[in-house]
């Protein structure tokens, strides 16, 4: 069984850790801090962190230090913030609803950083949430126009189209790799087949890579008018599906 969502009650009523100042301290000037990206991974069945080391020096803790727990995390949110964020990281867990949101943190030397917070849910088979994992982004020195609402808004669609993008260069290097495999040929010549492909079909490079690689999979049939350009180009050595 899924262990539950962080309870808020359970953390908010604990009182703050000694080496975490309550009050805000005054913030670094530009000259003395690098803008920093940091990588994290909650997961919800054993209830444990991961911090990136970029994470740590975020925080103004050294890259070697312990792994944090929850409560520890909570602390280094500023206080006005702490309710923020954990019901952006209880709603994650419990209803798979991925978040960024802008928040500020309270480093080690009692400094005050703006960063942006990302988080995207990991399910299992059955759909339910088994982690939450994304980054944090000082935005102290550059803060981006519009509303922390509006700049958390943009930086998540960013993300989402830089991982789609991701997603889309894995299959079209997937489909070079069938194509390579079937039919002999150079990395070059898979590639420029996609592209002669995509312009004789009129469909995007992505479009064409993915059913292929669906294809191989057995998930599915290539289309017909992609499979008669790949027996004309390249004709390949076995049938294809």
């Amino acid at each position: 069984m899924s262990s539950p969502a962080v309870s808020p009650h359970r953390l908010l009523d604990r009182a703050p850790r000694p080496t975490v100042p309550s009050r805000p301290a005054p913030r670094l000037a530009v000259e003395e801090f690098t803008r920093v990206t940091g990588r994290y991974r909650y997961d919800r069945r054993s209830g444990r962190w991961w911090w990136s080391p970029e994470m740590f020096t975020l925080h103004g803790l050294p890259p070697g230090a312990p792994q944090p727990d929850t409560e520890t995390y909570l602390q280094y949110q500023h206080a006005e913030d702490r309710a923020r964020f954990l019901a952006a990281i209880s709603a994650a867990c419990a209803a798979g609803r991925d978040f960024a949101l802008e928040t500020r943190i309270v480093r080690s030397d009692g400094r005050v950083r703006d960063v942006v917070l990302v988080g995207e849910c990991r399910t299992d088979d059955d759909g339910a949430v088994t982690a939450v994992e994304g980054m944090a982004i000082d935005i102290t020195e550059c803060h981006p126009p519009g509303s922390p609402t509006e700049r958390a808004q943009a930086l998540q669609a960013e993300v989402g189209q830089m991982r789609a993008a991701m997603a889309s260069r894995a299959s079209i290097e997937q489909a070079k790799g069938i194509l390579m495999l079937l039919t002999s040929c150079s990395d070059q010549v898979a590639f420029d087949l996609l592209a002669h492909i995509s312009s004789h079909t009129h469909r995007k490079v992505r479009d064409v890579a993915l059913v292929i690689t669906e294809s191989a999979a057995g998930r599915g049939q290539l289309p017909d008018d992609i499979r008669a350009i790949v027996r004309d180009a390249c004709p390949p050595p076995q049938s294809l599906r």
